[in-house]
């Protein structure tokens, strides 16, 4: 399933995977992607999908199992697949090293709730962020029966999101199910006194 991503006319397009080639799966190899990984910085930008998916948890676990030194992930996505997004933020959560997530560009949709995998006190975002909460969407047709299990599953989906963001903000969880019941943009100061953001920085010393 997907969040609805509903991209404002001037809304840019998906960042490519630049700077990156693979000697093996998951295993970084150009200068760039080698630079990145030896500072232990994450790049994860454009539409989350699989294999965005597949590469963010390959270099968190890699980079946990290396050592519990901090990991930074930069996030400027436009959302995507709810379920890639899962997988990331939960290993965000599961793995031992502190992950300080920088925002910058936009964070929407499943880029947020990748976002709210952070501790509290390590998101960051740049000033010029703009965030976006909204509901999921489903796409499936077909038999009616299949259409009412996914209505069925998009249901409870929306209401396990909602707790996360609920959760991750402070905000009470009736805001957050009338916030997202539409597209619910945010400026970084905005998202910060929502609870989304501690931090809004303007230079690299500021991220510790």
């Amino acid at each position: 399933m997907r969040f609805d991503d509903e991209e404002p006319d001037d809304a840019p397009e998906s960042a490519p995977e630049g700077g990156k080639e693979e000697k093996s799966k998951g295993a970084p190899f150009s200068p760039v992607a080698q630079s990145l990984f030896k500072s232990r910085t994450i790049l994860l930008f454009g539409e989350i999908n699989q294999k965005i998916a597949e590469s963010t948890v390959a270099q968190l676990l890699a980079m946990a199992a290396e050592s519990d030194d901090p990991i930074r992930l930069v996030i400027n996505s436009q959302g995507g697949h709810v379920e890639s997004g899962d997988s990331i933020h939960d290993v965000l959560q599961f793995i031992r090293p502190r992950v300080l997530v920088l925002g910058t560009g936009w964070v929407a949709s499943a880029g947020a709730h990748i976002f709210l995998g952070a501790a509290k006190e390590n998101r960051y975002c740049l000033p010029n962020t703009r965030f976006l909460i909204h509901q999921p969407m489903g796409g499936t047709g077909g038999q009616a029966t299949d259409i009412a299990i996914e209505a069925r599953e998009i249901v409870k989906m929306r209401k396990r999101l909602n707790s996360i963001i609920a959760r991750e903000t402070g905000q009470p969880l009736e805001k957050i199910e009338q916030d997202t019941d539409r597209n619910f943009w945010m400026s970084a100061e905005e998202a910060k006194d929502y609870g989304i953001v501690t931090h809004i920085i303007s230079k690299a010393d500021d991220l510790k």
